[in-house]
């Protein structure tokens, strides 16, 4: 998908920069697919201690024992 945007100059440079790249494509997608991958990870670290999954700590303790 073509689309036009306007992107600072020192933001873009920095980019740039930091993508080790030359590239401006490369590195808005570099940038677009790292924001949405710490998405994902703020979403799942949210669900952390929220999902029952059918054992209590008891019962992890014991099979931690058990091997």
């Amino acid at each position: 998908m073509k689309t036009l945007i306007d992107i600072q100059d020192d933001l873009l440079q920095e980019l740039l920069k930091e993508a080790n790249t030359g590239v401006k494509k490369e590195a808005i997608v570099l940038a677009i697919k790292t924001f949405l991958d710490v998405r994902r990870r703020e979403k799942l670290a949210s669900l952390i201690g929220k999902y029952e999954f059918g054992y209590s700590l008891e019962d992890l303790e014991e099979m931690r024992r058990d091997g």
